[in-house]
């Protein structure tokens, strides 16, 4: 099954279909086209042209702080008049 737009062409393919001329499909597909596999008359997947993909640079970190995390200021430790372990401690036992 084929269905055509004003500028492309998109093949649709059942999966028994798709099983049968798995070869067929895959070379159309290495000619740059898509094709979508449908169940049921669903669309499940979509066979696209492999891209390669270019290598992942790491680049040296920038910034005020340039990457060194032992020099950014923390924030004053907040004054609480609870105690934070005795409210942990009292929501784990109301999980329970």
């Amino acid at each position: 099954m084929t269905i055509s737009d004003y500028l492309i062409v998109m093949k649709q393919v059942m999966i028994a279909d798709l099983k049968a001329k798995l070869s067929e499909y895959l070379r159309y597909v290495r000619q740059g086209h898509t094709v979508t596999v449908l169940d049921r008359h669903t669309p499940v997947a979509r066979l696209v042209p492999y891209e390669q993909q270019t290598v992942l640079r790491v680049r040296e970190p920038t910034g005020p702080y340039g990457g060194k995390i032992g020099k950014v200021p923390l924030p004053e430790p907040a004054d609480l008049d609870v105690d934070v372990v005795d409210v942990l401690l009292e929501l784990r036992q109301m999980e329970r």
